[in-house]
């Protein structure tokens, strides 16, 4: 299984590495447009997302329009010690610090934590998924543990050639319930 999902990894990296700049910005822009429109982007009032690495779909953008909605933008830090996230509230991207993995991440003196179930829907980040929602991470295990009791929505951005037809799933692998790409919306599963 490691193995597996290793080699897709590496696939995926590979794929992504091709996307000339002015193809990335016009391919996250559609998918900003379709995400905006959604109901679950409509409804949530707090929306956690990672702040994104190029060849990610980009998140500043969504962060943004989320501020302009007046909606509460909560990213997470990871706290590699403990092997667990924990989402802050910014205001501004002045309140963020590159930190694990070279990572943007919150200052935690500059923000203000909120907890899991204040979090509407969260936009789970990925190298790849296949259309039943599983996800193929960057091998920290983060999102997995995070999500075990996630309540609220959860979904994904990603560009086509992020989509694969099979992601080697474990059992403590929790499938995201929609991805957007540039192509529209697939519906994984409802809960």
């Amino acid at each position: 299984m490691k193995e597996k999902k290793k080699v897709l990894r590496s696939e995926l990296k590979e794929r992504l590495s091709r996307l000339d700049q002015k193809v990335y910005q016009a391919k996250s822009s559609i998918i900003h447009t379709v995400l905006f429109q959604q109901p679950d982007w409509l409804k949530a009032e707090t929306i956690g997302v990672t702040l994104s690495q190029f060849p990610e779909v980009d998140t500043f953008a969504i962060i943004q329009k989320g501020w302009e909605e007046g909606k509460r933008m909560v990213v997470p830090k990871c706290y590699p010690e403990q092997k667990k996230m924990i989402f802050y509230e910014i205001t501004s991207f002045e309140q963020v610090e590159k930190g694990y993995f070279n990572l943007f991440e919150p200052l935690p003196e500059k923000t203000k934590a909120v907890q899991k179930e204040d979090i509407d829907l969260l936009i789970v980040p990925g190298l790849g998924y296949s259309k039943d929602g599983y996800r193929i991470g960057f091998g920290g295990g983060y999102y997995d543990r995070f999500l075990m009791d996630f309540k609220g929505i959860t979904l994904s951005l990603a560009f086509r050639e992020q989509l694969v037809d099979e992601v080697p799933a474990e059992t403590h692998d929790i499938p995201v319930q929609k991805l957007i790409s540039e192509e529209g919306v697939i519906i994984c599963y409802d809960r």
